[in-house]
């Protein structure tokens, strides 16, 4: 029986093996190698030259994924809570954007923040722009909103969102009642079984969409040059400009890759080692 599982499952390896560890392999060959195809370690050593992307990518990845986390946990709270057909309902409006192609959602978001856009033309339209100006004395015409910081990190919020909320209502749904009773029978308020209670069991949960928020946003590369500009190019535009850009180098493209899943795969570890940490402090 079981060599007949194992045979069922070989078309599954030989798939993984091509989709994943083959790309993988290249990406390492081609990180050490130079283009007459000796060993080199230059390809690390300019890597130095985008010290600014690299830490924007990582600062604009913490930002979303906090703000993820701060309005998705008590959104999964509040759902794990409520009955079925508010939970119903409510699972329908976070996933009824996932089931429209990315690229649209992106391209929305750009008309609603161009400076011509859905909301500045809202702003003009209900008289916020004179009222500003008759107060300050200024010209103001519209808010900048495109092409920033904040629009990536919107960007990134938005599409993600459901990313951080899922894990966390699962976990918390699931939840043994008896343990909460318990805890408000041994005196503890709302504020106490929460913290001591709730939190660190659906830490697992957290720790989940953590990591499904944050490795996709600091890889992003779409939401950064559609509503970010090229003033603010993170690592995955930067990897795109190495392998299909003008200044082509696939070699140093793949030496950023693999510097960034590193770092990724390191971030993990640490993150998975913490809620370890957590759940043995609350058995104890």
């Amino acid at each position: 029986m079981k060599n007949k599982i194992a045979w069922l499952s070989a078309p599954y390896v030989v798939w993984m093996a091509l989709v994943v560890v083959a790309p993988i392999l290249m990406v390492v060959v081609y990180a050490f190698t130079t283009a007459g195809g000796g060993f080199t370690l230059d390809n690390f050593a300019k890597m130095g030259t985008y010290t600014v992307i690299f830490t924007r990518s990582f600062q604009l990845a913490i930002v979303a994924t906090i703000v993820c986390l701060l309005l998705g946990y008590p959104l999964a709270y509040v759902m794990a809570k409520e009955g079925p057909g508010f939970q119903r309902i409510a699972m329908v409006l976070i996933m009824l954007p996932m089931w429209v192609n990315f690229l649209l959602r992106t391209y929305a978001w750009m008309a609603i923040l161009e400076n011509n856009g859905i909301l500045n033309n809202f702003f003009q339209a209900i008289g916020l722009f004179d009222l500003i100006n008759g107060l300050f004395g200024t010209d103001l015409e519209y808010f900048r909103m495109i092409r920033t910081q904040g629009a990536v990190v919107l960007g990134m919020v938005y599409n993600y969102l459901p990313f951080m909320v899922l894990p966390i209502y699962s976990v918390i749904i699931k939840l043994d009642h008896s343990l909460l009773e318990a805890a408000r029978d041994l005196g503890a308020n709302t504020a106490q079984v929460f913290r001591k209670v709730i939190f660190p069991l659906s830490l697992p949960g957290v720790l989940s969409g953590v990591t499904m928020v944050f490795v996709p946003s600091v890889s992003t590369f779409a939401i950064s040059r559609m509503l970010g500009g090229n003033n603010q190019m993170l690592l995955g535009n930067l990897i795109e400009q190495q392998f299909l850009g003008g200044a082509y180098n696939p070699y140093l493209g793949s030496a950023i890759a693999l510097v960034m899943m590193v770092i990724v795969i390191v971030c993990m570890v640490v993150m998975n080692h913490f809620g370890e940490g957590e759940e043995q402090a609350v058995i104890l």
